[in-house]
């Protein structure tokens, strides 16, 4: 439930909202805005007796959230969330953000060097893994807090945001010393506790669907966070599986205009895990950004014949420069634009 306050309501009217709701029993989050601030009411699993609030001095109007997830949704908050970092970029926004590294860190030599050209081409955030979650236990698994330490050297040395996964809780403390992202990958979508500590953390999250989530799973684990104090979610259509062996995944396209209609939380695509095909990556990034995707997360490697982890997904990186040039044009012509590329002088 939200109460909407008038445009003329003091503090202390909303501060006696708050009261009401907490002595019911409930939660309340003040959700000030542009012209008006609101109180939302959570800790609900069914209706709510609204006439105790609906009569409280102050009071506009006292609206329903029919979702169940209810922070996520764009009942709760109209306006688009923007998720700003350090280095001046700003997820969901008017300008699409490229988010693009190997899947896996493997040497300092092989990060920097690839942030280097990268950020030379437009990216503004390095992706890369330094613990990876396998389907095998006798696959890569990362460099651990190597690879962390690695990925930091590479922001120092470009300017780069990084952002790398975190696979359980205990984790996340280490991830959030060295990132300034932290990734749930598809694997932990529905790892609570994880959610639950990423919420905690202080630090943009990344949240990717499930190898085989609905959307309405998506957005109620992204609730998690928000449950948390964690406003800064930015959610990831990654593919889910399909009985279709083309492809490694089937990259839900229409995702992403639902999810807009849905929430107010920025959605990129994965064009990498949702195809798991290098030569079918780019004409599905371009797909997703004329889908009004708010950016994109791309793998790319220096040799991807020799990558450690997922090289016959990743881009060489001529071809990652094509697929910029590619999206930028169609960036503009829905009146969009990628973010800027990083001013040469960008050691933060």
């Amino acid at each position: 439930m939200l109460v909407v306050m008038k445009h003329n309501a003091s503090q202390e009217h909303v501060d006696a909202v708050v009261a009401t709701i907490e002595d019911m029993g409930y939660s309340a989050r003040p959700i000030p805005g542009g012209q008006r601030t609101a109180v939302g009411l959570i800790g609900n699993d069914g209706g709510v007796d609204s006439a105790r609030i609906q009569g409280l001095e102050g009071v506009l109007e006292v609206i329903p959230v029919t979702q169940p997830y209810k922070q996520v949704s764009r009942e709760w908050k109209e306006e688009d969330t923007l998720v700003t970092l350090p280095n001046g970029t700003v997820v969901g926004g008017p300008e699409v953000v490229v988010m693009a590294g190997p899947c896996a860190v493997e040497s300092e030599g092989q990060i920097i060097d690839i942030a280097h050209r990268l950020r030379e081409v437009g990216a503004t955030i390095l992706r890369g893994g330094a613990f990876k979650p396998r389907t095998s236990p006798y696959s890569f698994h990362g460099l651990g807090l190597q690879g962390l330490e690695l990925l930091a050297k590479a922001r120092e040395a470009t300017g780069m945001m990084v952002v790398t996964e975190a696979i359980d809780p205990q984790g996340v403390d280490l991830v959030v010393e060295y990132a300034d992202i932290v990734q749930i990958g598809a694997r932990n979508m529905q790892n609570y506790p994880l959610l639950r500590r990423a919420g905690q953390a202080g630090k943009p999250v990344l949240l990717k669907r499930g190898m085989a989530a609905t959307i309405d799973e998506l957005l109620l684990a992204a609730e998690y966070l928000l449950a948390e104090g964690n406003n800064n979610v930015i959610l990831c259509e990654r593919g889910v599986r399909s009985f279709d062996n083309h492809t490694r995944n089937l990259l839900d396209l229409t995702a992403i205009p639902v999810v807009k209609s849905l929430s107010h939380l920025p959605i990129i695509a994965d064009p990498s895990h949702g195809t798991g095909i290098r030569a079918k990556v780019i004409p599905m990034a371009r797909a997703a950004v004329a889908a009004g995707a708010d950016g994109l997360m791309v793998e790319v490697h220096p040799d991807p014949p020799r990558a450690r982890s997922d090289g016959a997904q990743s881009l060489y990186p001529e071809q990652f420069e094509v697929l910029m040039d590619q999206i930028r044009i169609i960036a503009r012509s829905i009146g969009r634009d990628l973010v800027a590329p990083l001013p040469s002088a960008v050691a933060l």
